[in-house]
């Protein structure tokens, strides 16, 4: 998941001419919805906690995950049960989490030190009924 390499910087602040070693991911703006379901039951045969849920539920329909494989999936499921100790008041786990997720992608600035990007798609940009106000002006003169 982790690139290796500095972050990247806007162009008119580069000092090296080379070209950056990795590009950008764009991914289409939109949740994903083929995650693996979370277990009903934590190992230790608890339920997962209101706000566990709501965590897998999040991490789970990130745009990006649409590049996950079997192993990010897995490095996925053993991060929510450190989510769950954490939501459950082990507050030891505070910094295991946060490594996670930064490596997971789950932030805006961490997606950005990934190279990845959302990009709104095509279709989404035309909007049906809304006319160029260049062909309302043609439409005037004609």
């Amino acid at each position: 998941m982790a690139i290796v390499g500095r972050k990247p910087k806007p162009e008119d602040q580069r000092r090296n001419p080379n070209p950056p070693r990795h590009d950008w991911v764009q991914i289409e703006n939109k949740c994903f919805e083929d995650a693996p379901p979370l277990p009903k039951t934590q190992a230790t045969g608890h339920r997962w906690s209101a706000a566990t849920k709501r965590w897998w539920r999040a991490i789970s329909r990130m745009p990006h995950c649409v590049l996950w494989d079997e192993a990010d999936w897995q490095f996925a499921l053993d991060t929510v049960i450190i989510a769950a100790a954490f939501h459950n008041g082990d507050l030891k786990q505070a910094t295991e989490l946060r490594q996670r997720e930064k490596v997971m992608g789950t932030t805006m600035d961490s997606r950005r030190d990934l190279r990845i990007r959302y990009v709104v798609a095509a279709s989404e940009t035309e909007q049906p009924g809304i006319k160029a106000i260049e062909d309302y002006r043609k439409a005037l003169e004609g």
